[in-house]
């Protein structure tokens, strides 16, 4: 039998390729194990996505495929396979990837799903010393190894990266980016089902969820999937470029691809991602800019935090050099946004709550930069992202949030903390505007809380932050601050209560 894990849904994961995958009659499993939900209290409608894309291409594949509901792993491999021999493809964590090797009688073979190999990043990371491991020079790689965007030997458009031309301000007087509407799917029984399961579970109190399950959002097939990414490509690719680092808060998609559930549920293979991107370029129907910008985020982001996340090691998890400790609040874990009175924060957190999802600024400089600035602990702030997100996975989750977001590695992964004072959000955002709290006031009764947050992790992170040439600026400004000793006040007396 072969076994496919529930982010494994695509034909890519079917095909025998080198000998490493099933035959064409090669009986297959999936197991749907409830202990998974009950480790962590996941969004609801991440849970409603999974079970629906799982039990949707169990009734595709029909008769050949067991689908087995179990409470372990383990209880359903024994239920349907007993000693039998099992195949499966590299699973995406390491706590899966050390169960399938645990058992005796699975043969693990290479993973499916991403560009490049792990052996090959492997020795292009050693190639380097396993240091300065950075996004561009690895996504360049990838450009050339793959032929992705390249007139010959250069890159096509005479530029590597455009994305000095995707940091647009959003478009002022408007409340939402005038784009074509993403892809939206339609329930049907099988939703129903998974939605009548869930609400059992809870009932039973089996499980417990956080945030809401409306319609659902999300592909749960391959056809929808691929629905997806062509109405992406030719009503929305064009305004991606420009405007991938704005915000409007009536338009919390904006003109993003809401794709990264189908690739990490394996519905899409990257490649068809990345190349049909490319022909929209080729053929003079896409900017140069969105079309890198866009495979910049599949070929550089994803497949660079995949490949660290294994290169690195599980220890990597626990990195923590700035020494935060602080536990997450109960109004951030209830996803609490109505408590909330800054309204950047209180956006996104609605959005999180209602959809599971909102797209990468928000997440690093909205939610990301409010905690860095707290001091919370990273490795439960990457639990929390791992089990709040649609598309969260570990293997997603480790490096975004503990190398990208929280600079807990000390700069393994990037150059400098990403965090910054109102300002920004004020630039890149309509959210300031109609906001309680005014981004220019340190402090004060309208003091905001990303300011006072962004200068006194300055000043506590002095030494550190001095000495890096990205950051020694700031260190300098501080100093000239006259009311930082009201700045740190400020920032104590506001504790662990919602801003």
């Amino acid at each position: 039998m072969h076994w496919l894990f529930g982010d494994q849904l695509g034909p890519h994961f079917l095909t025998p390729g080198d000998g490493d995958g099933p035959g064409r009659d090669t009986p297959l499993l999936m197991i749907e194990a409830r202990s998974v939900f009950r480790r962590r209290r996941f969004h609801r409608a991440k849970a409603h996505l999974i079970l629906s894309a799982m039990r949707h291409r169990a009734a595709e594949l029909g008769d050949r495929l067991t689908y087995v509901r179990a409470d372990t792993y383990r209880a359903g491999l024994e239920k349907a396979a007993g000693g039998r021999p099992v195949t499966v493809h590299h699973p995406t964590s390491f706590a899966a990837a050390g169960l399938v090797r645990a058992l005796p009688q699975v043969s693990v073979g290479p993973a499916r799903g991403f560009l490049v190999p792990m052996e090959d990043f492997s020795s292009w990371a050693d190639g380097h010393g396993g240091k300065s491991l950075r996004q561009e020079d690895f996504y360049r790689w990838v450009r050339r190894d793959h032929d992705l965007l390249m007139d010959g030997d250069q890159p096509a458009g005479g530029r590597w990266n455009h994305d000095h031309d995707n940091r647009e301000r959003p478009p002022r007087g408007s409340a939402t980016l005038p784009v074509g509407r993403p892809y939206r799917p339609r329930e049907d029984a099988i939703d129903d089902e998974v939605r009548r399961d869930l609400d059992r579970w809870e009932k039973d109190g089996d499980v417990s969820f956080v945030g809401r399950d409306g319609p659902r959002r999300f592909p749960a097939t391959r056809a929808e999937a691929r629905a997806a990414l062509k109405r992406f490509l030719t009503h929305r690719l064009n305004a991606f470029g420009p405007f991938e680092d704005a915000m409007l808060a009536a338009d919390p998609v904006m003109s993003h691809s809401l794709l990264s559930t189908s690739l990490n549920l394996g519905l899409l293979d990257p490649a068809e991602c990345v190349e049909r991107a490319e022909e929209e370029w080729r053929a003079g129907r896409a900017p140069i800019n969105s079309v890198e910008g866009f495979v910049r985020q599949i070929a550089g982001w994803r497949e660079y935090v995949w490949q660290l996340y294994w290169y690195f090691g599980d220890e990597y998890r626990h990195s923590n050099v700035l020494r935060h400790t602080t536990p997450l609040p109960g109004w951030w874990n209830d996803l609490d946004a109505d408590a909330v009175h800054a309204r950047c924060l209180r956006t996104v957190l609605a959005q999180v709550r209602d959809t599971g999802w909102t797209h990468h600024i928000p997440r690093l400089m909205v939610l990301g930069g409010y905690a860095l600035q707290r001091g919370w602990d990273p490795a439960e702030l990457t639990d929390w992202f791992h089990r709040s997100f649609v598309d969260g996975y570990d293997w997603v989750m480790v490096p975004n949030v503990i190398g990208m977001s929280q600079y807990a590695d000390g700069g393994r992964m990037t150059t400098k903390p990403y965090t910054s004072g109102g300002a920004y959000i004020n630039r890149m955002s309509d959210l300031c505007g109609a906001c309680a709290y005014k981004p220019g006031d340190r402090t004060g009764e309208h003091a905001c809380p990303y300011t006072t947050g962004y200068w006194t992790f300055v000043d506590r992170h002095r030494d550190r932050l001095a000495s890096n040439h990205r950051t020694s600026r700031a260190v300098q400004q501080i100093d000239r601050l006259g009311d930082l000793a009201d700045v740190r006040r400020k920032e104590h007396t506001r504790g662990d209560t919602p801003p």
